[in-house]
């Protein structure tokens, strides 16, 4: 078997579908991959996060847009069967994303003492957020060298620089700002023709 097998490219389409169905953020993504021996799938995958939003029960806006990259490699389980259409692989991805967030919420009054209101109220936070994922996607051909797929991310952050007030509630890339979560990606992809 040749150890080069082509190259692909595609984007991902449940990102944006997100945010036409009504979700707080949304994101538009693109990837490349190689295929090494039908085995090994060197992956990059880059983007562009966005959330303006503002929650109906504490009244707290939060907004934020940013580039994002993940970079990894996936393996696929079914690389003794190039007969079969498609490709079930698993593997891991380091994700990288700077960004600036606003946060505006109402005034905070202690609940014990009343007295003077704390506004809050940041404007152009700066934070950096490292993440690694493990993934686990299915791709099948549709058509002459096209393909549909799905990925499903479990994902990690490993560090974040974070103001002294608040952390970010979205990170692009990566999603609600908790320290672990999971996420999908529906990808239409296009084998190159070399």
């Amino acid at each position: 078997m040749p150890f080069y097998q082509g190259t692909m490219v595609g984007v991902d389409v449940a990102g944006l579908l997100g945010k036409a169905l009504g979700g707080a953020y949304a994101s538009s993504e693109a990837l490349v991959t190689v295929n090494l021996q039908n085995r090994f799938f060197p992956t990059l995958e880059a983007g562009y996060g966005t959330i303006d939003t503002t929650d109906d029960e504490t009244d707290i806006y939060y907004k934020a847009s940013a580039p994002y990259m993940r970079i990894g490699l996936d393996y696929n389980v079914f690389h003794k069967k190039p007969h079969l259409p498609g490709y079930l692989t698993v593997g891991i991805r380091y994700g990288l994303t700077s960004f600036d967030y606003d946060v505006k919420a109402p005034d905070l009054v202690d609940p014990n003492w009343g007295g003077t209101a704390v506004p809050v109220d940041y404007t152009g936070v700066k934070t950096t957020v490292h993440w690694a994922e493990l993934v686990i996607g299915l791709k099948a051909n549709v058509f002459k060298g096209l393909y549909a797929g799905f990925t499903v991310r479990t994902r990690a952050r490993l560090s974040m620089t974070a103001h002294e007030n608040s952390e970010p509630y979205y990170i692009p890339g990566y999603g609600k700002g908790s320290k672990t979560n999971i996420g999908i990606t529906y990808n239409l992809i296009y084998k190159l023709p070399f």
